[in-house]
């Protein structure tokens, strides 16, 4: 791929482009993605109708593009995350049936939270995850469970590292984030009671891979008064339990 003047390659500045995409920003003119990819304008626009050409991206009726359904359908071609979603489903729908908020699986992305599946009830309380949505390790109760079960560079990296505050009770002093994973290990789930909003507790625990690797967390997101539901905690254990089941039986992760 040649490179631009700046030393980004041709695949670094498409993504470039679709990474100006945002659950806030769902259509964008070539100009706008321009000015967020930090791109020359002639090369924005020479992309976007590149990615418009092969349906990658779409066409409004106002000339704006949006991510196109060509993409998605690549995306999700043999996606192990898609097929952890598949298999974690139904465990996740009797979650739901018990707690009747939101319930929610994760997986380690990076160093952050990246959500890829959402259940919630018509009237649940606030939740500012959605599906495709990043969060970071040390601000909600999914990121504490993978970020207490990563490999220990992982974590001296996020605790050496800027811990941003989310909330006024997102746990920012590296000391205090070390015990709180050490309290995770040992209960084996996590609580963030008003790490993300002040009106919301989460609660997750590990899901696991038939070596007994942890490859994802489920959570759910309840009104804070619920932050000590341990009939939560019960359903959240007993589904994860039975992910890492199917996990075994199907062995989709090895494919």
């Amino acid at each position: 791929m040649a490179n631009s003047p700046t030393g980004d390659s041709m695949v670094q500045r498409v993504v470039r482009v679709l990474e100006s995409f945002d659950s806030g920003r769902v259509s964008q003119t070539a100009s706008e993605i321009a000015r967020r990819s930090q791109l020359p304008t002639s090369t924005a626009h020479r992309i976007v109708g590149e990615l418009v050409e092969t349906g990658l991206l779409e066409r409004d009726e106002s000339g704006a593009v949006r991510i196109g359904l060509r993409l998605w359908e690549l995306t999700t071609r043999g996606s192990r995350a898609l097929g952890l979603r598949q298999l974690a489903m139904p465990f996740m729908a009797e979650v739901q049936a018990v707690v009747r908020e939101h319930t929610q699986l994760a997986v380690l992305e990076e160093h952050e939270v990246l959500f890829i599946e959402r259940l919630s009830a018509r009237n649940a309380g606030a939740n500012v995850t959605r599906i495709a949505g990043r969060l970071p390790l040390h601000a909600s109760s999914s990121g504490l469970v993978l970020l207490a079960f990563a490999p220990p560079e992982l974590q001296e990296a996020v605790l050496s590292g800027p811990l941003r505050a989310v909330s006024q009770e997102t746990i920012t002093d590296p000391r205090r984030l070390r015990s709180k994973l050490a309290e995770v290990r040992r209960l084996g789930f996590a609580s963030a009671p008003g790490f993300i909003e002040q009106v919301s507790s989460g609660i997750a625990v590990p899901v696991r891979d038939g070596s007994g690797t942890v490859i994802a967390a489920l959570s759910v997101v309840l009104p804070r008064e619920r932050a000590g539901d341990q009939e939560a905690v019960l359903v959240l254990k007993r589904a994860a339990s039975r992910i890492t089941e199917a996990i075994a039986a199907t062995d989709f992760l090895s494919r």
